[in-house]
């Protein structure tokens, strides 16, 4: 998942990185395969013999059924990849041209489902998302929800369907037209 061509780096390529760490990777943005929960974790051995103890004692696996799609998803023709980055690429676009504009400061992500934007002073994270909430009808979450470094932002999604960002953009227009 990534945008303007930008390739995000693996962990992995730095020297030594597969001797100390693992990365894992996930089925759930490059396939849309959210909530399924599958995934991977590749790099050091004994670290994956750890970690494969420790899951295999927390749970049953996964089912069947997801495994196969997993495989299938993998396995099968790619092109579907750059089909949803085109998608979530425009919707960024949308979304951080009107976020600017209206003078919710943000910069476009390189590779993300999701846009953090800066909260105007004297608010914090939860205070506006709470005003977004109530004056425009507009969802987003807290950056505190995501540990203190997230106090200050907060974070829009790009994961629902054009028509729902098209409608979230124009409320966010209303709204800001309604503070002048």
């Amino acid at each position: 998942m990534a945008y303007d061509g930008y390739r995000p780096v693996s962990f992995l390529q730095a020297k030594g990185a597969k001797d100390i760490g693992i990365e894992f990777h996930s089925w759930s943005k490059t396939y849309n395969m959210t909530g399924w929960r599958i995934g991977m974790a590749v790099g050091n051995a004994k670290i994956i013999d750890a970690l494969m103890r420790v899951k295999s004692n927390l749970d049953s696996g996964i089912p069947q059924a997801i495994q196969h799609m997993a495989i299938n998803a993998i396995r099968g023709p790619q092109d579907c990849i750059a089909e949803h980055n085109a998608i979530y690429q425009k919707r960024r676009d949308s979304l951080v041209a009107t976020l600017n504009k209206i003078g919710i400061k943000c910069t476009p992500p390189k590779a993300s489902l999701y846009i953090w934007a800066k909260v105007p002073a004297g608010y914090t994270s939860a205070q506006f998302a709470a005003r977004l909430l109530d004056e425009a009808g507009v969802v987003v979450t807290p950056g505190l929800g995501y540990g203190p470094s997230g106090e200050g932002f907060i974070r829009f999604s790009l994961t629902t369907p054009d028509e729902r960002v098209a409608e979230g953009i124009k409320r966010l227009e209303t709204w800001h037209k309604k503070q002048k």
